[in-house]
């Protein structure tokens, strides 16, 4: 019997974006009206532009993007994968394929075993049923019987910490306990490939610590496979045994752990802004305009300034806007939370939604941080990790280390923020100390 547990063979997947027609333009997307109109006069409009003499269609303005390009891999059972590379190289979409979402444009992919994926928050969940009964759904859709079900339910629940809102609607859970529960309802079903995206970044430190291990006995105690997703290299580093690398959707990597995020951490060497001459693609329906920290060099414990703007033609609702604060090796070390400036009223009539923080005495020991970004509406959730590179340096005062800085902050970063379309907000966000 064969030992391999994926086969990834020569995979590819394109996208085609853009693609709007002249009434398109606010929210890019065709209605199934929309798609059958066309169908039926194409033929017109194509006689109409040989009449005419125009032979390129000038209507429609659309670009195929690869997402992949002819990636192949294989992994073994019992081996835990990391797979690392910059937002936008690919990864999101080979798991999608992995998991049998979504289907690749060439190439094809052999599994053998049963898949729990975990890709993004309250995946398989439906909000109107309570934590109870998306347990049995989940379950049975990843092919679960009844009475296996019934088995670990005990088990799962008491890994979720979620019994006292077992009989509630997930409607009602934060985004943690969306976390947790799917986690938990993953890992527990016994599945033999068990496949997790950055998602567990929404989840808390500890709560992070129990799904590594949960993951790490389910590869060295059950010999299941784990394919693993994570901006976190400590993460990486410690649970898993090879890292795929990509980059432009094409693998330029598979090897060692130490090498590949030696690797990693060379090519995310990050500008200190993001500007609206080149900005940064979030999702189809957002993008981020600005992002720049002012001093980009800086003595621990000095202000600093930070200048968000994000923009959208569709305006959306934000139920989630958070600034992230990362270690040079991938480690979430603080959020600036954003949500009471955010909402409907967010973006303006031109599509804008900007922030101005101000962090005053940022207690960060020396080293290179790294400011990322957390958006949630109700299409989309996304968490990038790596935008805007700073640098720290220690005052002469500092000693092995240690950041001297007000002892009543109590491990807080005082942020003061004002919103572009009201008055000045003053908010404080936590800094982690796992």
């Amino acid at each position: 019997m064969s030992d391999i547990a994926i086969e990834v063979r020569n995979v590819s997947k394109s996208y085609r974006i853009g693609s709007l027609q002249q009434g398109d333009q606010r929210f890019g997307y065709k209605s199934l009206r929309d798609v059958v109109n066309d169908v039926v006069t194409a033929p017109l409009r194509r006689a109409h532009r040989l009449l005419r003499g125009v032979e390129a269609v000038t209507a429609d303005v659309s670009e195929t993007i690869w997402a992949l390009d002819d990636v192949s891999f294989e992994v073994k059972q019992g081996e835990v994968v990391g797979i690392i590379g910059r937002n936008g190289t690919g990864k999101s979409t080979l798991l999608k394929i992995l998991a049998r979402i979504t289907e690749p444009t060439t190439g094809e992919i052999v599994l053998h075993g049963r898949i729990g994926s975990l890709l993004e928050v309250g995946t398989g969940f439906h909000p109107e049923l309570t934590g109870r009964e998306n347990i049995y759904l989940n379950a049975a859709i990843l092919g679960m019987k009844r009475a296996e079900i019934a088995r670990r339910f005990d088990e799962i629940v008491a890994f979720a910490e979620v019994e006292k809102f077992l009989d509630t609607p997930v409607k009602h859970y934060s985004s943690g306990m969306y976390v947790r529960l799917a986690f938990a309802v993953a890992a527990h079903l016994e599945p033999e490939i068990l496949i997790v995206d950055e998602v567990l970044a929404v989840g808390d430190g500890l709560f992070q610590k129990k799904c590594l291990a949960k993951m790490q006995n389910l590869a060295e105690q059950e010999q299941r496979t784990v394919i693993f997703v994570s901006h976190n290299m400590d993460a990486i580093h410690t649970l898993c045994s090879k890292v795929i690398h990509l980059q432009a959707g094409q693998v330029i990597g598979i090897g060692s752990v130490e090498k590949e995020i030696q690797k990693y951490l060379q090519l995310t060497k990050q500008s200190n802004h993001i500007s609206p001459e080149q900005p940064y693609p979030i999702s189809q329906e957002l993008s981020l305009h600005q992002l720049e920290i002012a001093p980009t060099m800086m003595m621990s414990g000095a202000d600093v300034e930070i200048q968000l703007t994000l923009y959208s033609a569709t305006l959306p609702a934000l139920s989630d806007v958070a600034l992230l604060i990362y270690s040079n090796t991938g480690i979430r070390v603080g959020i600036i939370d954003l949500r009471q400036a955010s909402g409907d009223h967010c973006f303006d009539h031109s599509g804008r939604c900007s922030f101005q923080v101000r962090i005053e005495n940022l207690p960060l020991i020396e080293g290179e941080y790294y400011v990322g970004l957390y958006v949630k509406s109700s299409h989309i959730t996304r968490t990038l990790a790596e935008l805007v590179k700073f640098m720290v340096y220690a005052p002469a005062a500092s000693t092995n280390g240690v950041v001297p800085y007000p002892s009543q902050a109590r491990g807080l970063l005082n942020v003061a923020y004002t919103f572009s379309r009201k008055s000045a907000y003053a908010n404080s966000a936590t800094l982690d100390n796992e």
